[in-house]
């Protein structure tokens, strides 16, 4: 007896939660993400699927070699780019379970801001690893490494992150944590503020030279608690504020006139909050209300 007819289209859609997360972690980019993900899907519809074995595995390895191209070409522009470079915030589909501590820390703000700092290849190598669990030898097939290179890379890349990474908690209610943070800034509670962040709270600011946002991340608590009281006196035209979740934690969107102005993501370390990422850079925000499904 044969099994089930495989179509293109269906295992490609099935997969597709699972490709895109694949894409995002190693480019840091939503948008990027689609991109790759449309170029993987030709390259795949030319595939004779007779001589497919995996199909998780082999466009696994067709999304990885679309994605750092696609890496490759952003590292070149990112050498200029003005201030510090954060992700592209990913809004997370309601669906989408949080009981997967390691898929939520996988794209958390923090985390994304850790890969930036790996090489393209040793980036890859622990996103596929780590996080998705492919075996050296699939991932070798997809980076076109030896398995003895990406096993060095893998050990190495492990090493680095485990150095730099915060602990991570996606526990928290989105409307009660951003209703509190805004609260506290809009109204210049500056002890307030201080009393929700710890003491070694980080903010870092992306507005990519186009947009007002700080050019160097600050750090401690009271400068955090400062600057962000600093932000809500100065004002924003007719403002609008709408809770959500970005990157596995609670986030504000704000809005000014209607568009969107900044997206706000809250990292929480236990019931205190440590880190604030802020991204302003008009080009990420374009797609940012769109919801995406991720997956392992």
């Amino acid at each position: 007896m044969t099994g089930p007819v495989r179509d293109h289209a269906q295992v490609f859609t099935t997969l597709r939660p699972l490709l895109f997360t694949i894409a995002y972690e190693i480019t840091g980019s939503t948008t990027d993400a689609d991109d790759v993900l449309q170029e993987s899907y030709l390259r795949w519809a030319d595939v004779d699927l007779d001589t497919v074995d995996a199909d998780r595995s082999y466009l696994a390895s067709i999304v990885t070699r679309q994605s750092l191209n696609a890496l490759r070409s952003a590292s070149r522009r990112r050498e200029d780019y003005v201030g510090p470079w954060l992700p592209e915030p990913l809004r997370l589909d309601d669906s989408d379970p949080e009981a997967d501590v390691v898929l939520s820390e996988s794209v958390s703000m923090a985390m994304m801001v850790v890969l930036e700092t790996l090489g393209p290849d040793e980036r890859a190598v622990f996103v596929l690893r780590e996080v998705f669990g492919f075996s050296h030898a699939e991932i070798a097939a997809a980076v076109g490494r030896s398995v003895a290179a990406v096993r060095q890379m893998s050990h190495r890349a492990r090493s680095h992150v485990q150095s730099r990474r915060r602990r991570f908690d996606a526990d928290g209610d989105v409307t009660e944590v951003t209703t509190a943070f805004l609260t506290a800034a809009m109204t210049g509670d500056v002890q307030g503020l201080m009393d929700m962040l710890a003491p070694d709270a980080v903010l870092i600011s992306d507005g990519g030279g186009k947009v007002n946002a700080a050019r160097r991340p600050i750090h401690g608590a009271d400068a955090v608690s400062r600057f962000l009281v600093g932000i809500a006196r100065r004002g924003i035209p007719d403002p609008g504020f709408e809770p959500a979740r970005y990157n596995g934690s609670p986030a504000v969107i704000i809005t000014s006139a209607g568009d969107v102005d900044s997206v706000f993501v809250l990292e929480s370390r236990g019931t205190t909050i440590s880190g604030v990422y802020v991204v302003r850079n008009p080009d990420k925000l374009a797609e940012v209300t769109a919801s995406h499904v991720i997956a392992r």
